[in-house]
């Protein structure tokens, strides 16, 4: 079951829990949703990792450097993953990473919307630059939060492929996570660290909020009927809400 006809069938399929596992069985809209998904994804990694790039330097230590190396690493590899499994349709994986400058950042107070920029699929968080390392521990921090609910959420999803490929980055992304949420900690331990991390967590806070999507998405009701989406915006948004402000109160810094 290939063709466009057989697409009805295919989402009672999928409906009930069912998986697909290469090309050669992937309908003509599930690809097009699919290939959608995976460029957000891997596009979000590479600018995630090419914008990250820059705290290296600015780490304050040896410790805070290697950190920071390894997260620019592993994204970069983790988007490299996806994109194999893009090339199994005819992605062209060396074009594609030509394909835009992933270091590029907009304006810091100009408001980027949500929707994808042209051809380019990171999420809107992505676009805004960074400024400075504690800037760049807590957007890693409080994304990396939102990464962990997000990738949960992929790790159920009907293409089979991809499932497999999250499940095998996702424990390397919660450290990420992990490793912003310690660089934050040590920040915090100095008055003028505190305040620098507060006034970030106020900048980025609301910024990888938006990357959960609108509320009564007509998007997430087209991707649940193909087994690529399963839980709303909304609770996925609560659920990273209830963990970050749990994090951060802990922190004091909230």
């Amino acid at each position: 079951m290939t063709n466009e006809s057989d697409t009805m069938s295919i989402e009672d399929y999928l409906a009930k829990g069912g998986k697909l596992s290469s090309p050669e069985n992937v309908p003509v809209r599930y690809r097009a949703e699919l290939m959608r998904l995976m460029s957000s994804f891997v596009d979000s990694e590479l600018a995630g990792s090419a914008g990250f790039a820059d705290a290296i330097n600015q780490a304050p230590g040896i410790r805070e450097r290697i950190a920071a190396s390894r997260i620019v690493l592993e994204k970069a590899a983790h988007a490299e993953k996806v994109l194999d499994l893009m090339s199994d349709f005819g992605t062209d994986k060396a074009k594609y990473n030509q394909s835009h400058d992933w270091s590029a950042r907009g304006p810091r107070d100009t408001h980027v919307d949500t929707r994808r920029q042209g051809g380019d699929m990171r999420l809107s968080v992505f676009h805004y630059p960074l400024s400075g390392w504690a800037d760049a521990c807590v957007m890693n921090a409080l994304m990396g939060m939102a990464t962990v609910v997000q990738m949960d959420e992929m790790t159920g999803v009907s293409y089979a492929p991809l499932a497999d490929v999250i499940r095998e980055i996702a424990p390397v992304e919660k450290r990420h996570m992990e490793l912003g949420l310690e660089g934050l900690e040590r920040l915090a331990e100095g008055d003028e660290g505190r305040a620098a991390v507060k006034e970030a967590v106020a900048y980025w806070y609301p910024r990888v909020a938006e990357t959960f999507g609108a509320a009564g998405s007509d998007r997430y009701d087209r991707l649940a009927k193909l087994g690529l989406r399963h839980t709303t915006n909304e609770d996925l948004l609560a659920r990273w809400k209830a963990d970050a402000d749990a994090r951060l109160a802990e922190l004091k810094l909230a």
